[in-house]
């Protein structure tokens, strides 16, 4: 096992180091860690931790984005310890990579995703490809480069890295359809990054192909993946059932994670695409099976800990690796690329999204905004680009363009997306919609400990009066709590007809949403007519349609 593990700065391009004798010790520092110099390894990741700790404090106290922060703390300190850091794209691909995928797949509803499917698959796969495009043939006829290239830096630019805007989202409040449509395209724009990312390396390394051929291996690659994810993910389900402690349930969604993505690269097929799909079905069949709410809550708390540690330690480095001298020599191609990749967010979004309304409920304008604005780079930009091979020509230089565009987008575009948000009043917060909230949260919660009760009763875990009294407790809660809320909705009835129409709309999706699924589930199983079931579902689309964005 490799100890060094983010300490690998030899895959870094000369260019990006001051000099080849810098390069040529940083080998040897590399070298010299790697041969079992652990106690050194520990160190800097102490200095590591408590520089992310400090950064934490101070943009939590400057109200500024957590990983904004990171990449500026990472700047000064390049020539201190870059000579001993990098950012290994094979650390990052290979256990990063799915790590960061699995923890935002479990944490999907598909419900949700259903209802928002179309906007996200609009973004996410015409909506990459047309920027993508867009971004290389600005960049091939403003630098010159040839078209593989130009290619690849479209690729790599077009994927749009969702820590920055999610982190925005939960401190502003969002509307949940908007943070949907964000979280989904970045889930599915990942994986189809990576798809296109590999295709254009076979293209560089046969010569050519052809558009048949392209066309025929994406659709291989990406459905070998979804087959994969899908088998895996049912098979972990049973397992996971017959498993009686959290801790061993851990080490089963590691093993998940980890493998299915090792395994769908082992096959020819999308690593990615796999571990979307078995953390989507892991999520959705396998955590509400749980055997209580604290075995629930300590897988989630340890997924959220894993991709919080990731993404500290990635975008921590990402500031690290950034030569800012380097980036000044070349600034004027940098800014070239900085403006095509924002005229292809700009178009695709645009015109993809102003024709959504002839098939789905319209994405407001103001929502549009965001989502351009929102086109920032991150980790996973990083690591394709040094993960171009050591041979390729012109590796250096594409290296230095994504590094200065991912600099630019982390910094301005996540500095601006707050002010954007509250520009727009997009956000929800007020004091009515927050005590409803509130009280709608003591419901809720409530109702979960009833139902936790009620299995401890049926395990022989309490006896029966020490049930009936906490029973009671929690019923008399729930039955405060309804009355509240009554009397709330009761006397701002107006207010919120006027300023949230939403808040029923809410409930009322999720219940069209419910329909929607138990007729599926009813054709599918041959007991109704499928003529008779496809008016009816139009119709409950028409209602879907109509109901206020929420």
């Amino acid at each position: 096992m490799k100890h060094d593990w983010f300490l690998t700065l030899s895959s870094r391009p000369q260019s990006l180091a001051n000099s080849n004798s810098v390069h040529n010790s940083n080998d040897s520092v590399v070298s010299s860690l790697a041969t079992g110099s652990i106690p050194e390894l520990i160190n800097i990741l102490i200095i590591l931790l408590l520089l992310a700790t400090t950064v934490a404090l101070v943009t939590q106290r400057l109200r500024i984005p957590y990983v904004t922060g990171l990449v500026l703390a990472g700047l000064p300190i390049t020539d201190l310890l870059s000579q001993r850091l990098g950012l290994d794209p094979s650390l990052v691909l290979n256990l990063f990579l799915p790590i960061l995928i699995f923890e935002a797949a479990i944490n999907t509803d598909i419900s949700r995703l259903r209802s928002t499917f179309k906007p996200i698959a609009l973004l996410a796969i015409p909506g990459s490809l047309l920027s993508s495009g867009i971004i290389a043939v600005l960049v091939k006829l403003s630098l010159g480069l040839n078209w593989i290239n130009a290619l690849l830096i479209g690729v790599i630019l077009a994927n749009t890295d969702t820590v920055s805007m999610i982190a925005v989202f939960k401190e502003l409040r969002v509307p949940s359809r908007l943070s949907t449509i964000v979280e989904g395209e970045t889930l599915f724009n990942d994986a189809a990054a990576l798809v296109s990312f590999n295709l254009l390396l076979v293209i560089y390394s046969t010569g050519s192909i052809t558009v048949s051929q392209g066309i025929k291996e994406m659709l291989l690659v990406s459905l070998g993946g979804v087959f994969l994810g899908a088998v895996l993910g049912y098979l972990c389900l049973p397992i996971f059932n017959r498993l009686q402690d959290p801790l061993s349930s851990l080490l089963l969604t590691v093993a998940l994670a980890l493998g299915t993505f090792q395994l769908g690269q082992f096959l020819g097929v999308s690593g990615a695409v796999a571990v979307v799909i078995a953390g989507l079905v892991f999520g959705n069949l396998g955590l509400p099976q749980a055997k209580s709410a604290s075995y629930r809550i300590t897988l989630l708390s340890f997924w959220e800990y894993a991709g919080f540690s990731v993404n500290t330690f990635i975008f921590l480095l990402i500031g690290i690796e950034i030569n800012p001298l380097t980036l000044w020599k070349i600034l004027p191609a940098v800014i070239l690329v900085i403006i095509a990749y924002q005229l292809g967010r700009i178009i695709s979004v645009y015109s993809l999204l102003a024709g959504l309304r002839w098939f789905d409920r319209p994405i407001p304008l103001r929502w549009q905004h965001v989502l351009v604005l929102g086109n920032i780079k991150g980790s996973l930009s990083m690591a394709l680009a040094i993960a171009i091979p050591v041979g390729f020509v012109g590796r250096e230089f594409i290296i230095e363009l994504v590094f200065g565009a991912v600099l630019f987008s982390l910094v301005i575009q996540g500095l601006a997306l707050p002010w954007l948000i509250k520009q727009l009043n997009i956000g929800q917060g007020n004091g009515i919609s927050e005590e409803i909230g509130q009280l709608q949260i003591q419901l809720i919660g409530a109702k979960a400990a009833q139902d936790e009760l009620a299995q401890l009763l049926k395990a022989g875990v309490l006896p029966k009066a020490t049930y009936e009294e906490l029973w009671a407790a929690y019923q008399a809660k729930v039955a405060g709590s309804e009355r509240v809320l009554r009397e709330v909705y009761n006397q701002h009835q107006a207010h919120l007809d006027l300023h949230h129409p939403n808040q029923l709309d809410v409930v009322r999706r999720q219940l069209i949403i419910a329909e929607k699924g138990a007729i599926n589930d009813a054709l599918r199983k041959r007991i109704v007519p499928e003529d008779v079931v496809q008016r009816y579902i139009k119709d409950l689309d028409q209602k879907l349609q109509s109901l206020s964005d929420d």
